[in-house]
């Protein structure tokens, strides 16, 4: 091809460059700072925490998406690099028919331009180069035929460094990517040779497609077949924790207890078949304990009952004989009167704790009570009159409904536990103290018992409250709280409570207590009037109610 027919050569528009993005406008500062205050100030949720099921085939599928990823990159690049050396080897065998071509045109008589020769495979682009200048374009389609090239083709194929090693060259339109390679056949005579790059590219895409939907899938088919295999295997794991909650929520603290729950045991040589006979241990072990337990303090409430038993005779003798002698004896020294009095007042208070301790040793033992409907109105009323009577320097009060407030009870006990919680308010308050005995009748938010409602029985008063490190301890037995409340009268044997409790849990309630110690300069209930420096405290009984 001569000058005239370079100049001649088909020209395109080249499409013109893209123009480069704008500038990103910066934010305004007022909504910088206000962006930055949310970030900072955006709140934490707490994420729930993740099940090993879920653990387990996230690790799985994500092992299986990095496999897949791997293994794609790794077939994908060895494809490419496998066909782009075989069409490196076919550039350079049709850079070697050029130059046979070139060196035969050029031995010939004449002074014709060197051509590339006629016996090229379809697409391939060659280009004769003298001093710079394109003498010779050719292009080779599928049917042989030879096609000029634009000016922006011409120039990215002179783009190429004479070095004879094959690169890819963007022609742009029909062509797409080439593989091309310039040499320099000799001083100022230079030889461009380059095959169409678009099978292997085609194989490249069509390969990874196919590793990228063979991936999605094996992950696919992963979660769905994982999932029910996963489930299959941590079954046994269910089971133990169904078993743990069915034991958690047996009444273990008290009474004889029936443990018969246990794990059904797969293969022992396994993890989880170990973890079931481990856990079966644990409970045979925790059994036995419970077992140990119950028999202890079934001989504790034995021998409670039995020497209370024991205690009763001997008692009313010594208190018998003791009246007896003072009564008997005309002239009796003041000191001996004296001491026979006091032995008639301690043998009165002994049979009242055995008394005591043989009610509490029938109520750890589950013995039935004798219950019938009874009227806690009624009930308060007369309690609150005793307690009035025996205690007249002290306010009472009592706000019950008119209507009766029916409970299925046995009320000599119930009146029991009542009166204690007025003798506990009448003992351990100064005079003045005023005590409020309320009832009530609601639908609890989360029964315990089979009623639908139950029955609150309040007293309160305004003394100087117990001590926190006491109220943990004080529904125990023997527990006295001389440290936190006044005692205006007399002793205390430290049952009253523990019965008053004993009580409650036998009629399936339960019995609280809330407490607040009075500041140093609101001790005395008289000067007690500010209600934040004054003490209280409240006991609530409650009772599952008839409805």
């Amino acid at each position: 091809m001569t000058d005239r027919q370079t100049d001649a050569v088909e020209a395109r528009v080249s499409v013109p460059p893209a123009p480069s993005p704008p500038e990103s406008q910066a934010a305004p500062p007022g909504e910088a700072a206000n962006s930055q205050l949310a970030v900072a100030g955006r709140p934490r949720f707490s994420r729930a925490p993740w099940s090993l099921r879920r653990r387990l085939m996230l690790g799985v599928i994500a092992m299986i998406a990095v496999l897949g990823l791997v293994v794609g990159v790794v077939s994908v690049l060895a494809l490419r690099g496998l066909l782009m050396s075989q069409l490196d080897q076919q550039v350079a065998l049709a850079q070697q028919r050029s130059e046979r071509a070139i060196e035969a045109e050029l031995s010939a008589p004449g002074n014709a331009a060197p051509g590339l020769g006629n016996a090229q495979s379809s697409g391939t682009i060659g280009l004769v180069v003298l001093d710079g200048v394109v003498v010779r374009a050719q292009y080779f389609d599928e049917r042989a035929e030879v096609h000029t090239l634009t000016r922006s083709q011409l120039s990215a194929l002179l783009g190429v460094e004479a070095d004879g090693i094959p690169r890819t060259v963007e022609l742009g339109g029909e062509l797409g990517n080439y593989r091309v390679t310039q040499v320099e056949l000799a001083p100022g005579l230079g030889l461009v040779v380059g095959l169409p790059q678009q099978q292997v590219d085609d194989a490249v895409r069509n390969l990874t497609l196919a590793i990228a939907a063979i991936t999605a899938a094996a992950l696919i088919v992963t979660a769905l077949a994982g999932g029910m295999v996963v489930r299959a295997a941590l079954r046994p794991l269910d089971r133990v924790a169904a078993t743990a909650g069915r034991v958690a929520q047996l009444p273990l603290d008290r009474g004889e207890v029936e443990l018969a729950e246990r794990v059904a045991l797969d293969d022992p040589r396994t993890e989880l078949g170990r973890l079931g006979q481990a856990f079966n241990r644990m409970l045979d072990h925790v059994l036995a304990a419970l077992a140990a337990r119950e028999a202890s303090e079934r001989r504790v409430r034995q021998f409670v009952a039995d020497a209370s038993h024991e205690l009763r005779t001997p008692l009313a003798s010594i208190r018998g004989y003791a009246e007896l002698t003072r009564r008997g004896a005309d002239v009796l020294p003041d000191d001996t009167r004296h001491a026979l009095a006091r032995i008639e007042s301690e043998s009165v208070r002994m049979t009242g704790l055995v008394d005591e301790l043989l009610l509490l040793a029938r109520l750890d033992a589950g013995t039935e009570l004798s219950r019938h409907p009874v009227d806690i109105g009624a009930l308060l009323r007369d309690a609150v009159a005793d307690a009035a009577a025996a205690a007249p320097d002290h306010e009472w009060s009592l706000d019950a409904p008119d209507q009766p407030v029916t409970v299925n009870a046995d009320a000599a006990r119930l009146q029991q536990a009542v009166g204690n919680l007025l003798a506990n308010a009448r003992l351990h308050t100064p005079a003045g103290t005023r005590v409020e005995v309320a009832l009530s009748s609601h639908v609890p938010q989360m029964p315990d018992h089979g009623s639908s409602r139950e029955v609150l029985i309040t007293v309160t008063d305004d003394g100087p409250g117990i001590a926190p490190e006491l109220q943990a301890t004080l529904f125990e037995r023997f527990v006295r709280g001389e440290r936190s409340r006044t005692r205006a009268n007399g002793g205390s044997t430290g049952l009253g409570l523990a019965i008053a409790r004993a009580i409650a849990e036998a009629h399936g309630g339960s019995l609280t207590v809330e407490s607040r110690l009075a500041e140093p300069s609101a001790t005395d209930a008289t000067e007690a009037t500010d209600a934040a420096a004054s003490g209280f405290t409240r006991f609530t009984l409650r009772l599952p109610a008839i409805t």
